[in-house]
């Protein structure tokens, strides 16, 4: 008999064990019964982790205001807008805030994760009490909603009755069997079988969502994250399920986070034995030269190839962001976090470039003076002296917190960069020998990037000048490197005196590589020779790669795989 049916929110786990669904009384004449789905005693949460910007943060509710202070304990500090008034709400907040005011809110030592932040997931079919204890009010709800929403209600729900009462597979795991590897961005791929859904099938799929204060240091972030998965377990443990394992999808920093919470679970035999796998999205593998971009010259708005709703987007963040250096500097030379995105020590070199432009016969003429890094890359970052310094000790400490401490200002920011050179120095281990050989990745990892070519992103730093008409300085790689700062303007042309009276003024070039606007193909590509199988499919942007329909269904695709690997 097929009676009508509604669905109702998801049944809750008490902690005996026992499962608890609430509807509403309905009048005899409704006859459509209410439908709850009840899922396996076998658990297998997936966890999302988002990427750097994508986790609500908050002043610690411990913190002891010092003098001066913008924010009160449990003060929210970063939430991302949602929608078009949300965002003009931020950019007119975010635009009257002074540099030494930003320096004071965006202080990783001071902030801690907000799980108070919206819960636009009316699609989940969980009530808010549950999707709050699951963490979904710690990421933004505009940017991950739709992944959570995606993975909550297909994840559990494999097969269904059909018209003669036969079981079958869902129509939207029929897509997922049925799809053609050119949309992933692969010539082949090992598709879904039925054998596969039927042990998939078997387990139960929570999904959680983790933030993080993506200003601290990603290991310091890995071992939160570390102790969220076995607080998950414990909490189905103790309510009777089955729970050994944990499969965790990242988005862009996120893929860092989860890498280091992986190199943590590390037994003797190399493997983080209740992470059952990782799926890594956009994830800037070897860094991306963009981080050095928006700390030197400010973040970067609007593109000439971006239709004009999508460069007012990008001019938005870029003020919400920091638009110069002197907004920029201040909190990002002091985040480990942010430093950990940097080019690191495996990214092709040299990435930054120094040239000029002279007119020879009525021709423009490129000349390449200087290529960088040339040695250590962290020993780079470390040179606040330089005319191509990443950082300017000048813009740095605004609101003077640093001036008076132990070792002054540019030691507490080499430290934050020594911070980065080392997280990136532990995650480039092998697991069987211990050699620091190689990049560390769970053995049974996936990856996706954007691999587009109308999407431009920086895979190099072009500091290009043009010469006067008559020069009488020969320009050569040393005197471009002993070359002076002398001004730096807000859109970060920076004017630098050469030689004998000579001036020229650098200013970055527009992006050159092809990927998703903020990782480029060398970055994203970075785990292929480290993962299972890789992905390089266009026609998204970086922040909207798990908006993507392909993106979900290769989510899910991915995810019966890695379930495939359980014993």
């Amino acid at each position: 008999m097929n009676e009508p049916t509604r669905p109702i929110h998801q049944p809750r786990v008490e902690a005996d064990g026992s499962l608890v669904a609430h509807t509403v009384a309905t009048p005899t004449a409704f006859k459509v019964r209410a439908r709850v789905t009840v899922g396996s005693r076998k658990v297998m949460p997936v966890i999302f982790v988002p990427g750097i910007m994508g986790s609500n943060l908050r002043a610690r509710k411990d913190l002891k205001p010092e003098p001066g202070a913008v924010l009160k304990p449990g003060e929210s500090a970063w939430r991302p807008p949602s929608g078009l008034v949300d965002s003009a709400s931020e950019v007119r907040k975010w635009s009257k805030r002074p540099p030494a005011q930003r320096q004071r809110i965006l202080d990783p030592s001071i902030l801690e994760v907000d799980p108070d932040g919206e819960l636009a997931y009316s699609a989940s079919m969980l009530d808010e009490s549950e999707m709050r204890e699951r963490g979904w009010g710690e990421v933004h709800a505009a940017s991950y909603g739709g992944v959570l929403i995606d993975l909550q209600r297909r994840l559990d729900k494999t097969y269904r009755r059909g018209p003669s009462g036969e079981r079958e597979v869902r129509p939207y795991w029929k897509r997922v069997m049925q799809v053609e590897p050119q949309r992933w961005g692969v010539r082949n791929i090992q598709r879904v079988t039925e054998a596969e859904l039927e042990k998939y099938s078997a387990y139960q799929y929570p999904v959680y969502a983790f933030g993080y204060n993506w200003l601290e240091s990603c290991e310091v972030s890995g071992r939160r994250l570390r102790d969220r998965i076995d607080q998950i377990k414990k909490f189905w443990t103790e309510r009777k399920h089955e729970c050994r394992h944990v499969i965790i999808v990242t988005h862009s920093m996120g893929g860092l986070v989860a890498r280091a919470c992986a190199r943590l679970s590390q037994t003797k035999q190399g493997s983080a034995s209740d992470i059952a796998g990782i799926i890594h999205g956009v994830m800037p593998a070897l860094g991306a030269p963009v981080a050095y971009r928006r700390i030197a010259c400010g973040t970067e708005g609007g593109h000439f190839t971006n239709t004009l709703g999508d460069n007012i987007k990008a001019d938005a963040f870029a003020i919400i962001a920091g638009k110069s250096a002197a907004e920029t500097t201040p909190v990002m030379a002091f985040s480990p976090g942010i430093l950990q995105l940097l080019p690191n020590q495996l990214y092709p070199r040299p990435w930054l470039q120094i040239k000029t432009v002279r007119t020879v016969n009525r021709k423009d003429e490129v000349r390449d003076l200087l290529a960088l890094p040339d040695g250590n890359p962290y020993d780079f970052y470390r040179d606040m002296k330089s005319w191509y310094r990443m950082i300017d000790p000048a813009l740095a400490d605004p609101a003077r917190r640093y001036r008076q401490q132990k070792g002054g200002l540019e030691k507490n920011i080499t430290a934050a960069i020594d911070a980065a050179e080392r997280f990136h120095t532990e995650l480039l281990v092998d697991a069987a020998t211990e050699e620091k050989s190689q990049p560390y990745y769970h053995p049974h990892t996936y990856a996706f990037y954007g691999a587009d070519s109308t999407l431009r992103t920086y895979g190099h730093i072009r500091w290009v000048a043009r010469e006067p008409v008559s020069v009488s300085t020969a320009l050569t790689p040393a005197n471009i490197r002993l070359a002076q700062h002398v001004k730096s303007d807000p859109d970060g042309t920076r004017e630098v005196e050469i030689a004998n009276g000579l001036r020229l003024s650098f200013s970055v070039w527009p992006q050159d590589a092809h990927g998703d606007e903020t990782v480029p193909v060398q970055s994203g590509a970075g785990p292929q020779p480290h993962v299972r199988q890789i992905f390089a499919p266009g026609g998204f942007r970086h922040q909207e790669s798990y908006q993507h329909d392909d993106m979900l269904l290769l989510t899910r695709h991915l995810i019966v795989k890695i379930v495939q690997e359980v014993k």
